[in-house]
Order: structure tokens, then C-alpha cells, then sequence
């Protein structure tokens, strides 16, 4: 059967329709008129410093009926997504991760970095994140930050932060979520949060899987974060929490090639294998707090530990591969004024990495299976930024600021990252500039590759005399209330990475070597957004990302996507369309190997969603059934060469709460 293909234009009509028909339909009023939320993302927002995130909140997550952390931001502006699977990512690299304007496409290690409540959380050996290991449930909100931004987080040129679900009021409240779809999707998830006294918890708990559309396409992922928080005075409190995580996912393998079919690899010391490959992931992370509030200074002090492993079975490159790692550290930071209109912020990081590799080559026997301990690698970085509110006019406000990072390695040299900023703010019109240094250091990726693969490595493989690798990134945008209900995002931005670290032996020669003389290049591009509330039950949204790298097959990065959303009510129910287009790109990854940036295209596409919802008064405030329709037009698309995602699917459910 032929399938049916979505154009833009027609996707762009399909929103409009959905808008145009929330004007003309006569909705009888509801037991509780509430304000619909936006569509696709909550906001974009600019700090003092004139640094630009986007945030996406648990409303959104919930009406793009999201399962996991990609599909969460697959429509977000600036973001891409890479998957394999309907539910889980395999491994960190392309069978399931998130980009944002072109960044986290290397190879081992990462330009991105993941964190839940301010603490890293990804695979410290391999430097990249693990979408698995961060769940949605108990999530009050994303941030996405756009760029290199030292004031907010270190040792990246982009990152992703999750926030967790926090009680706002004395008492006890509960949510649970259960659905079954298509492929034998499952969801059960639940969350508990209470208050009472200056004692406040949350507990949170859930479980996704699926047999996927394709043979060995399943996933499962299981997952608990809890916290204990209690305020000791008026100016001091403490708190405790946990994340507890444990995944499998299969790897369904390249299309256009059979089950397990032959082929030597990484030197002949086992075959190839296609669409049989497994990968479980694990972590266990603790941390404690002290937070402090003292008028206008308020300061927060965490210090944590994350173990956990990323383990290949029947990998195509890796075999049965093991990865262990753990990571602890310390986040210490304070903001305060001190002056009228001026405000400081300031603070220290500690990250310390080390683990285990085990695999068919670890210790220097072809084949044999072997094991070496990773040695530590501490990154030390401490900041302080300045920024201040000057009155220029009447109804106007200029915001200048400037701050740096200042890096210390136990392996690699110093570095420092300054940043500054301007913004001019009027009561509807917001207009900033920032300019900032990311500094991106090699990590335990690179000592843990040549224990991988020694063969393609010379002794002195350079892994301990690298230099960090440097973004400097600048971008000029606007905030603009057009009119009552209309908000206008549009930004410019440019990053050019230099110094960027590689291995110079992909040929496998022995005479491997790590160096800095990738050439440098360009990732410049443009976004815009437009949010507009209907009236009180219906809201649109539209956004554009334009990208333009100087490296022509640059993975993930098309030169033009699109997401737009519509979100309304029609009598008793609530109606959420989205959908989203991008011209084609390449796919797989950048690796550090030299001369081995060999990605695959991938055609353009467009990909349309609906759900459908009906509050249930006995079900609590926020119960509802629910049935979602993914991919309507059943459209046939992918994120990487040989990995199709699933056609037309169904699910159902229905959510529950007090």
C-alpha cells in the first residue's frame, strides 16, 4: 500500500485548521476554565548574563505523550534526536541521543552534557551522556542551554538540565500513569510528592517497555529518584537524594543487512553481527545538600556519588564489551546583591571519573578478553560572574555582565573560559548579546580507547598530552511580546570550534596517536519561535532552526527543521496536534578518528502526532484517559541510515491523582 506523504505546507495547514476551528467551535464551559499550556515547549528564556535556554516543562512531556528524554525534545527548536528503538536508547551514540545545533556528535566523549538537579549524570568513562539513565517521571521541568555558557555549567558547549518535581504547599499529592500501545508498549509510572512542617519528599518510580516494531527492537527501562529535604531555620536547610536505574534495549540492526551475517572486524578478532546486539545500563547515585537563604544571598552546596556500568553484548564493533564507571564530586554555588542592581554569582565544581573496560582486546591480547582500570581523572573549575541593571531611559533597562571559568586538570593544562553579555529590556521587548569561551577537556575517553583497541595505538599515544578543546560561541537575539498573547523568539548564533581532539590511527596501523589538528569550523545558523495563545483553551505554537556548518556532512545537523503544535480544548476533551519537518541530513556519528568522519544521509521528512484526552473528575485533578496517535499519516522516515522508525501506532491510557 502506498503511504501517505505529509508536505510542510500541508502540516503547517493542519495546525492552522485545528487553530481556525478552536475559534469557531462553541465549547460549553467546564466544571474549571484553565489556561491550555504551549505546545511543544514552555519558553525561552534569557538570564542575567544574556545566556539563552529553552525550557520544556512536565505539561509538555505529557501532551507529546513522550516516553523517554529524546522523544521529549525531538520537537524542541535547535534540538535533533538520533534512536533505533521506540522505547530506550542503545548505548550513548547514535541508537539514541539528543544534539543541539550541531554539538554532541563526537565520538568517544561528548561537546553535551546531561544533569538532573544540577548533578552530571552520564557515562563518565565514555564522556557522552546515556539518555536511559535520566527518566522523565518525577520531572517538573528541561533545560536545554544553548551554547557555551560558563556561568551556568562548565566543561561543555551545550547541556541538558532536569529539574525535579518539588511540593509548593502543605499536604500530600499523588499521580500514577499507566498505558498500553502498539508493539506491546507498556507504561506504569507513579509519583508522590508531600509537604508538611519544613519537611518535604518526593518519591517517583516507573517502568517503560516495548517489543518494538522490529525484531530485537525492544527496550525496558526501570527506574526510582526520590528526596528528602528539611528546613532546619529560617535561613538553613539540608536534604538527601537518590536515583536508582536499570535498562535493556536491543539493537534491531541495519536493514539492509541480514541477521548476524559475516565480516571481520576491528582486526579480524571476531565476526560482524547485524540486528542481535544487547545493551544494558545501570547507575546508582546518592547525593546530600545544604542550601542556605540569608535575605537576597542564597547559596546551595551538593556532594555526590553515581555508580554505574553501559555493557555490549553481541555489539557489531565491540563484541561483549563492558564499561564501569564512577563519578563524584562537589557543586558549590552562591548568588547575591550586592548593591541595588547588581548581582554576583559564584561557585566551584569537582568531578572525579574513573571506572573499569573489559573487552575482546583490553590488555593486549587480539581477542582475548581482558580488563584495565581506568585511573582518575579530577576536573576542577571555579566561576564568578558580575552582571548589572542600569536604568538608560524611561521603560528601558541595559543589563551588562562578565564573568570567567577557571579550569584545573590532574592530567591536562589550566584553561580559562570568559564570558560577557548585554541585554536591553523594555516591558515587551527584550534585545541580548552574549559572547562566551566553552572549554571542552578530554576525559577518561581517551586513556580508555587505547586499552580498547591497543593495536591501533603507538606506545606514546599522546592520550596524557592533549589540550582542551574550545568553542567560542556568540549569538544575538530578541524577546518581543508582539501583541497580547503573541511572543516572538529570534536569535542568531555562530560557533566556531578549534583545537578539537582526535585520534590520528583509525587505520589501525599501531602507530595511533592522540592529537589536536582536526581543522577548525563553523556551526552558524538561526532560530525562531512564535507562541501564540488563541484564547483561553487554545494555543499555538511554531518553530524554525536553520543551520549552516562548514563541515558538509556534519552529522545531525539539516539546514532546516520545523515543529509546530496546536493545543485547545473541543467541548469536554483536549486536542494536542504536532508535528515536524527537516530537510535531510547525515546520520551516525563524527568519531575522533581522523579521516573517519563517513556519516550516512538520511532523506527529509515530516511526521505528524495527535492525542486526545478526556478529564475524569473522578480520577482526580489531573485525571484524564488519554489515546495517542503517533505518526498519523504513517510516514516513512529515519533518524539513521537503516534504522526506519515505526509506522502508524496507538496508545492508551489513562492518568490518575489526588
Amino acid at each position: 500500500m502506498k503511504k501517505f506523504k505529509l508536505t510542510p505546507l500541508a502540516a503547517v495547514s493542519l495546525m492552522l485548521s485545528a487553530s481556525a476551528l478552536a475559534q469557531q467551535t462553541s465549547t460549553p464551559a467546564l466544571p474549571e476554565i484553565m489556561v491550555t499550556a504551549s505546545p511543544i515547549i514552555e519558553s525561552n528564556n534569557v538570564d542575567n548574563f544574556s545566556g539563552f535556554t529553552t525550557r520544556v516543562t512536565a505539561a509538555q512531556v505529557r501532551e507529546l505523550g513522550a516516553l523517554d528524554l529524546a522523544a521529549a525534545l525531538r520537537m524542541t527548536p535547535g534540538v535533533q534526536i538520533s534512536r533505533y528503538n521506540e522505547v530506550g536508547s542503545y548505548s550513548g551514540s547514535e541508537g539514541g541521543t539528543v544534539y543541539i545545533r550541531g554539538m554532541g556528535v563526537s565520538r568517544p566523549g561528548s561537546e553535551i552534557k546531561t544533569y538532573l538537579d544540577g548533578l552530571p549524570v552520564y557515562m563518565g568513562i565514555w564522556g557522552h551522556p546515556l539518555m536511559d539513565l535520566l527518566p522523565l517521571n518525577g520531572v517538573q521541568s528541561i533545560d536545554i542551554q544553548k551554547g557555551a555558557q560558563p556561568q551556568v555549567s562548565g566543561n561543555n558547549f551545550g547541556a541538558i538540565h532536569l529539574s525535579s518535581k518539588k511540593a509548593s504547599k502543605d499536604g500530600l499529592s499523588a499521580e500514577a500513569l499507566v498505558s498500553l500501545g502498539s508493539f506491546g508498549t507498556q507504561t506504569a509510572q507513579v509519583h508522590l510528592l508531600g509537604k508538611k512542617e519544613g519537611l518535604d519528599v518526593m518519591l517517583a518510580a516507573g517502568h517503560v517497555s516495548s517489543n518494538g516494531d522490529r525484531s530485537n527492537s525492544d527496550g525496558s527501562l526501570s527506574n526510582a529518584t526520590g528526596r528528602i529535604g528539611l528546613q532546619l531555620n529560617n535561613a538553613w536547610s539540608v536534604g538527601a537524594s537518590f536515583l536508582a536505574v536499570n535498562n535493556e534495549v536491543g539493537d534491531p540492526g541495519h536493514n539492509l543487512y541480514p541477521t548476524s551475517f559475516g565480516g571481520a572486524m576491528i582486526a579480524g578478532a571476531f565476526a560482524q553481527s547485524n540486528g542481535v546486539a544487547r545493551n544494558d545500563s545501570k547507575t546508582n547515585m546518592l547525593a546530600v545538600s545544604v542550601n542556605h537563604l540569608h535575605g537576597d544571598w542564597r547559596g546551595e552546596l551538593k556532594v555526590y556519588e553515581n555508580q554505574g556500568h553501559n555493557d555490549l553484548r553481541n555489539d557489531p564493533t565491540w563484541g561483549t564489551f563492558k564499561t564501569s564507571f564512577k563519578m563524584s564530586g562537589i557543586r558549590w554555588k552562591e548568588a547575591f546583591t550586592p548593591w541595588a542592581g547588581g548581582a554576583v554569582t559564584a561557585g566551584a565544581d569537582h568531578e572525579n571519573v574513573q571506572g573499569v573496560v573489559e573487552g575482546p582486546h583490553v590488555g593486549g591480547s587480539m581477542g582475548a578478553q581482558g580488563s584495565a582500570d581506568i585511573p582518575a581523572f579530577k576536573l576542577t573549575s571555579a566561576h564568578v560572574g558580575f552582571s548589572q541593571q542600569v536604568n538608560v531611559s524611561a521603560g528601558w533597562v541595559m543589563v551588562p555582565s562578565l564573568g570567567v571559568r577557571l579550569y584545573d586538570s590532574n592530567i591536562y593544562a589550566s584553561r580559562s573560559a570568559p564570558h560577557v553579555g548585554v541585554s536591553l529590556v523594555s516591558e515587551k521587548l527584550t534585545v541580548y548579546a552574549n559572547h562566551a569561551k566553552g572549554i571542552l577537556y578530554p576525559g577518561a575517553e581517551t586513556y580508555s580507547l587505547t586499552k580498547a583497541m591497543p593495536f591501533a595505538f603507538a606506545s606514546g599515544s599522546g592520550w596524557n598530552t592533549l589540550v582542551p578543546t574550545e568553542n567560542t560561541h556568540q549569538e544575538v537575539g530578541v524577546k518581543w511580546d508582539m501583541a497580547h498573547g503573541t511572543h516572538l523568539d529570534a536569535s542568531v548564533f555562530d560557533d566556531l570550534i578549534s583545537k578539537r581532539y582526535t585520534w590520528s590511527g583509525f587505520n589501525m596501523s599501531a602507530s595511533g596517536a592522540w592529537v589536536n589538528t582536526y581543522p577548525d569550523y563553523r556551526i552558524r545558523g538561526a532560530e525562531l519561535s512564535l507562541k501564540h495563545q488563541v484564547n483561553a483553551q487554545w494555543s499555538v505554537f511554531g518553530g524554525v532552526t536553520l543551520l549552516d556548518p562548514s563541515i558538509s556532512n556534519l552529522p545531525y545537523a539539516p539546514q532546516t527543521s520545523v515543529s509546530v503544535g496546536v493545543a485547545g480544548r473541543v467541548q469536554a476533551y483536549r486536542l494536542n496536534l504536532d508535528a515536524q519537518h527537516q530537510t535531510g541530513m547525515f546520520s551516525q556519528r563524527q568519531d575522533r578518528g581522523l579521516g573517519d568522519n563517513n556519516p550516512q544521509a538520511v532523506g527529509a521528512f515530516t511526521v505528524a502526532n495527535a492525542r486526545i484526552a478526556r478529564p475524569m473528575a473522578s480520577l482526580g485533578k489531573q485525571g484524564e484517559v488519554f489515546a495517542a496517535i503517533n505518526n498519523i499519516f504513517d510516514a516513512s522516515y529515519q533518524y539513521n541510515a537503516g534504522y526506519p522508525m515505526p509506522g502508524r501506532n496507538v496508545r492508551i491510557g489513562l492518568m490518575a491523582g489526588f
